[in-house]
């Protein structure tokens, strides 16, 4: 609602103007205090309040990014140490393997498998570890994700920036500070965006990767004096909101969202399904980020392996898993 109203009146200033001059036709806000400076108190002290919840919030928020850095170095040193050890047993002697045992393969299976062992052969180690290396590359790139690493959870462009929760996503386009509302164009559709100064070309227009709900989307703008311009804020409510965006439209660059992270402060206001689904992606992510199983897949190996123990007769060393 406050919003809305500041997007009517065109800022800040012009809200707090109109929220005063309610209190002073409406109320006895600046007449029936206790004495003449109890309403100048009063204002203060619910701005020291909030003053102090803001610098409250954006140490949190530092200290959070901080841990974030810091966990990203740890885990990019960790991926260099074990490339470093797998270079080192690669770089070593090793056996020419020559000989293929094809008592129990057919003569096609048999000559492809002499000719593979031929080819793998004539490679110098050099050439060998290069391919190794090569495909544990792109295992650990499919592993990790792909995209440009988020920045609160979504990204920096050059004419405009993006962050998103499970359930909002907002935009943030700054503009002249002396743009009016009337030269805006902003439409908001269920799967598609237009952002637009007139006369200028369009900061944001396509389709969204997702849908969103029309009814709760709303845009403000309002003046950002640290930059010496002004700000539209614009608020997209997802309608699935338990998935990450990568983009705002589809025609942007993606970022990674198995690097995204969720705010665990924020998982006590949400009910007990949509908690314990938020619980399991946050558990995915951190055993994809540590070449572990996830919870599904762990699940798939636990029943496997139980079957295997209720079943000793069957031969399982030449069975392929999916």
């Amino acid at each position: 609602m406050f919003l809305q109203l500041a997007q009517q009146l065109g800022g800040i200033d012009p809200l707090l103007d109109s929220f005063f001059g309610f209190m002073r036709r409406k109320t006895d806000f600046f007449t029936g205090a206790v004495s003449e400076g109890a309403a100048e108190e009063t204002v203060v002290k619910a701005f020291r309040k909030n003053k102090a919840r803001a610098d409250e919030e954006k140490r949190e928020k530092e200290a959070k990014e901080k841990k974030r850095k810091a966990e990203e170095e740890k885990r990019k040193a960790r991926v260099q140490e074990e490339k470093a050890k797998q270079q080192k047993m690669e770089a070593s002697p090793m056996e020419d393997e020559r000989i293929v045992d094809i008592t129990d393969a057919p003569p096609a299976a048999a000559a492809a498998a002499a000719s593979t062992s031929a080819a793998a052969s004539s490679l110098s180690d050099e050439q060998k570890s290069a391919i190794l290396t090569e495909a544990k590359k792109e295992e650990e790139d499919e592993s990790e994700g792909k995209g440009i690493t988020p920045i609160n959870n979504g990204a920096v462009h050059d004419r405009y920036r993006w962050t998103q929760s499970l359930d909002t996503l907002m935009v943030y386009v700054p503009v002249p500070l002396d743009t009016k509302t009337k030269q805006l164009v902003i439409d908001i559709k269920k799967k598609h965006l237009t952002v637009k100064l007139a006369g200028q070309d369009p900061v944001l227009m396509g389709d969204m990767p997702n849908a969103v709900k029309m009814e709760d989307c709303f845009w403000s703008i309002e003046d950002d004096p640290k930059v010496g311009k002004r700000i539209i804020s614009i608020t997209l409510t997802k309608l699935n909101q338990m998935e990450w965006w990568k983009h705002v439209i589809t025609t942007e660059p993606e970022i990674n969202t198995q690097k995204v992270e969720p705010e665990n402060s924020k998982l006590s206001d949400l009910d007990g399904d949509t908690r314990q689904t938020v619980e399991k992606m946050m558990y995915d992510q951190r055993q994809k980020a540590a070449g572990l199983p996830t919870a599904d897949e762990q699940s798939k190996q636990d029943m496997l392996k139980k079957f295997m123990e209720q079943h000793p007769e069957m031969d399982f060393s030449k069975a392929k898993i999916c």
